[in-house]
């Protein structure tokens, strides 16, 4: 456990699935309060906080904010300074994804891809940043991807704001040295999740493979660890940077990759 994290307030958005879930949940495992964020009904949104409340004995907070929009994202921010009297840790998860060649990717998603994956991420800092700096104490992680480090075919929109995010990450590092406040990139290679998992069972059947055959190939063709991190993995990192032992790491951009960029 980490002592220094009870009763600190974690924004943290698209939080609910995935690497955002398990980040919540572990933050509210060390006594963390939190604002749940993600593009879900409103009835869906409230049950996933009423959840992690309850299971851990914190208080929660969800917003549906659609981190698209700039004034909607403003809103979250407030709301959470209005409940919580203060934001403590930010975590920037929220993510969408497309694939397509870059002569022909619609100019469209380029620009959800950008302002989500990347736009939004530069909104809640600005937000977050004055309040930290007043209490001389924040935590900021931003969930890039390997793809912050390497690039791949066919994800333009997406290796860029990836890259964007470690670029900023390291700029606010440097503005907020000596204020109390850290601010590191997490860059995960293959990660176990529902989209993934549809992923293996398309080349499973296009290959007739089994599930673990399709899971291996699909794995080791970029990273040499022949397992995925599981969210939970993610969010025990991100619970590890917030605490005070990591108080020293600041502007990194840190791979959980399987030997992916060791390459």
């Amino acid at each position: 456990m980490y002592p220094s994290l009870k009763d600190k307030v974690a924004v943290i958005t698209g939080s609910t699935s995935g690497i955002g879930l398990a980040t919540a949940h572990e933050l509210a495992k060390h006594g963390c309060h939190i604002v749940v964020n993600g593009l879900v009904t409103d009835s869906e949104g409230k049950e996933v906080a009423e959840h992690i409340a309850q299971k851990h004995n914190v208080s929660t907070l969800f917003d549906g904010a659609d981190l698209s929009e700039p004034t909607a994202i403003a809103r979250m921010m407030e709301n959470a300074i209005e409940r919580f009297g203060k934001i403590d840790i930010l975590v920037n998860n929220a993510g969408i994804q497309h694939t397509e060649k870059l002569e022909s990717f619609p100019k469209q998603k380029w620009d959800a891809i950008i302002a989500i994956n990347l736009s939004s991420a530069f909104h809640t800092m600005q937000a977050a940043l004055p309040v930290m700096q007043k209490n001389h104490w924040g935590r900021i992680i931003n969930i890039a991807s390997v793809h912050g480090l390497v690039g791949s075919a066919n994800k333009s929109a997406y290796v860029a704001a990836k890259h964007g995010i470690v670029g900023l990450t390291k700029v606010a590092a440097i503005e907020s040295a000596n204020s109390g406040i850290t601010v590191n990139s997490v860059c995960p290679g293959w990660v176990e999740t529902p989209l993934i998992n549809q992923q293996i069972a398309d080349i499973a059947e296009q290959k007739q493979l089994s599930v673990e055959q399709a899971k291996t190939e699909l794995i080791t063709a970029k990273q040499p660890l022949a397992q995925m991190a599981k969210p939970e993995n993610i969010g025990a990192f991100v619970a590890f940077l917030c605490s005070d032992a990591a108080s020293s790491i600041t502007g990194s951009a840190l791979p959980i990759d399987g030997a992916w960029t060791a390459q």
